[in-house]
């Protein structure tokens, strides 16, 4: 599996960026005594963090060593060995559930969905933190690394798949929100070097992303980093970089709502 792969080490570049952290918050709007879920948690960052603001969570991960990680780090919280297709939960057990970053990871989307649905009671929230493949033809990570943008892109549901699966579950998209990587950013994901490039020439982030450290091939990633040096070097960053400017979003927030 992916991410038994990458575990080892993961939390050294992913962790629970607290304005993505506030934003899940604000959208879930949680109830004070509900209960919700993480739905891919991997090693539980915004798990715990969402506990920390006195949420009651579950987590639903398929990766063995991702679980291990989560539960050493956070006892209190319920880690459960499932996935989206699947998940270990009742009719109707859930206040609302979050899914950062994991739909790309999902083997069936409307699937997915259909179990959310399921496991979510009536006018529950759902806050879901994704990219498009549309708002990854924007990144200009396309320029240097095209291969595997391509492969990362075409593993990315379009907005248009996500609708769709949404609707056949029986949920409605009642927000969308578009977010801009800010220079800040905590949490270390595949586009967090947009305004920074010098990150994606540490060997700990890119073993922290997925696209880097399972769809690239290696003689790939040293061109496009010795490319990339070079245009830094020579001045000729800028211009890639604005060719590549948008106004897409980076990655959206969608909240759904069970009707």
């Amino acid at each position: 599996m992916k991410y038994d792969s990458i575990g080892t080490g993961y939390n050294s570049t992913r962790k629970a960026d607290p304005y993505l952290t506030s934003r899940i918050i604000y959208l879930l709007n949680p109830e004070s005594r509900g209960k919700y879920l993480d739905i891919g948690s991997g090693t539980g960052n915004y798990t715990s963090a969402l506990a920390e603001h006195g949420i009651s969570m579950t987590g639903v991960e398929p990766s063995e060593k991702m679980i291990s990680e989560a539960q050493s780090r956070n006892s209190n919280i319920r880690w459960l060995k499932g996935s989206a297709e699947k998940i270990p939960a009742a009719n109707n057990e859930f206040d609302g559930a979050i899914a950062t970053l994991t739909i790309h990871h999902w083997t069936d989307l409307k699937k997915g969905m259909q179990e959310l649905q399921r496991v979510i009671k009536k006018e529950g929230k759902i806050v879901i933190f994704t990219s498009t493949s549309e708002q990854m033809k924007g990144y200009w990570l396309n320029q240097y690394f095209p291969m595997m943008l391509e492969e990362s892109i075409q593993q990315m549901p379009a907005l248009q798949t996500i609708k769709e699966a949404v609707s056949i579950a029986g949920l409605n998209i009642v927000g969308m929100e578009k977010y801009f990587v800010k220079n800040d950013l905590e949490d270390c994901f595949l586009y967090v070097g947009k305004n920074k490039p010098l990150l994606y020439f540490d060997p700990n982030i890119r073993h922290g992303i997925s696209s880097f450290s399972s769809l690239a091939n290696q003689e790939e990633v040293e061109s496009g980093l010795a490319m990339l040096d070079s245009d830094l070097k020579q001045n000729r960053f800028e211009a890639i970089r604005e060719k590549y400017t948008n106004d897409y979003g980076d990655y959206l927030f969608l909240l759904l709502e069970k009707k």
